[in-house]
């Protein structure tokens, strides 16, 4: 019998002044939505839209995510070099002078040997499914976690199954569930082969997709206008097509097993911070967000649309996972 592979999964350092450059400038990243890095970084080309990540800044948890979608561009950047061993290796000091020292020859100097370099860029999206822990491990506790104990490089692979094990006893429950309800319907679409011209060079994007998933939204809107059933009228651009359900089990969209979602009651129906009471077709609030004006006020209010009776039964079972069993 097949041993079957360990899931893949990578432990991110976010940018700050602890997140090694390799002579450059840095990169580009909100730690709760994207992470960036170039053709430079060790294990550049091995990440994957799917991946399970963790984001940290050396020194404790940020949050966890899946990767959404990878973008990949060509450009340039300026990269600094030792002018004694042309190494990458060095990192401007905060007091002492001179300025520089390389980590390899120990070489000390004022101005780096620079040069402009043609990389690819990436950009790894993950905001759909990010939830915030920040704080929740330290440093000692992450690095325990490492697939390889040794590694120090910005991005590294994690052992998944430890890293879930310690979010379980940390009770992480709700943010380990969120990941791994968004892993099963990962579908991968060919490699795109063909590069668009375009002035900075070319850029191209594997994206993590559900199945059918637009088809399931464009009915939603046709059916539902362009509202959120918690808030109301919105723009389409930040309404979600929000199954009553979880995808990840069933594996199929049902034709009334979903509402239109504002983009952040999405992910707190999805987490069960907010829910609605079958029986009378009204918002419930839990006790987490009574804090935030913008979430309280919508306790105890009716839908904005009429319920289906699929849609009641679904909503039912939403109530009973979040509401009765914490009872």
């Amino acid at each position: 019998m097949a041993t079957r592979e360990p899931r893949r999964a990578w432990l991110l350092m976010a940018a700050g002044d602890d997140r090694g450059y390799g002579g450059n400038e840095g990169y580009d990243d909100e730690y709760g939505a994207y992470y960036s890095w170039d053709s430079k970084v060790v294990n550049h080309k091995n990440l994957t839209v799917g991946d399970p990540v963790a984001l940290w800044d050396k020194r404790r948890l940020l949050g966890v995510s899946v990767i959404e979608e990878i973008e990949r561009s060509t450009g340039h950047k300026l990269q600094n070099r030792c002018p004694v061993c042309r190494t990458t290796a060095i990192k401007p000091r905060k007091t002492k002078l001179p300025r520089f020292r390389c980590d390899d020859c120990k070489a000390e100097f004022d101005t780096p040997r620079s040069e402009v370099v043609e990389v690819e860029i990436y950009r790894a999206r993950y905001d759909a499914a990010w939830t915030d822990l920040d704080g929740l491990l330290d440093d000692r506790e992450i690095r325990g976690v490492q697939a390889n104990k040794g590694e120090f490089n910005a991005m590294r692979r994690l052992d998944w199954a430890a890293f879930s094990d310690v979010l379980e006893r940390k009770h992480a429950d709700r943010a380990l569930r969120r990941v791994v309800g968004r892993l099963p319907d990962v579908a991968w679409g060919p490699t795109l082969d063909i590069a668009v011209d375009v002035p900075q060079g070319f850029r191209e994007s594997l994206v993590r997709v559900r199945r059918g998933q637009r088809e399931f939204r464009e009915a939603l809107l046709t059916a539902q206008g362009h509202r959120c059933a918690f808030t109301g009228a919105a723009p389409a651009r930040v309404l979600e097509a929000g199954h009553l359900y979880s995808y990840a089990r069933i594996g199929e969209h049902r034709a009334h097993g979903g509402l239109m979602l504002r983009r952040d009651i999405h992910r707190l129906f999805d987490d069960g911070l907010l829910a609605v009471d079958p029986e009378h077709g009204r918002v419930d609030v839990a006790e987490d967000l009574e804090s935030c004006p913008q979430y309280a006020r919508l306790h105890q209010q009716p839908l904005t649309l009429h319920l289906r009776d699929e849609q009641v039964d679904w909503l039912t079972q939403h109530w009973t996972e979040h509401r009765t069993v914490a009872d």
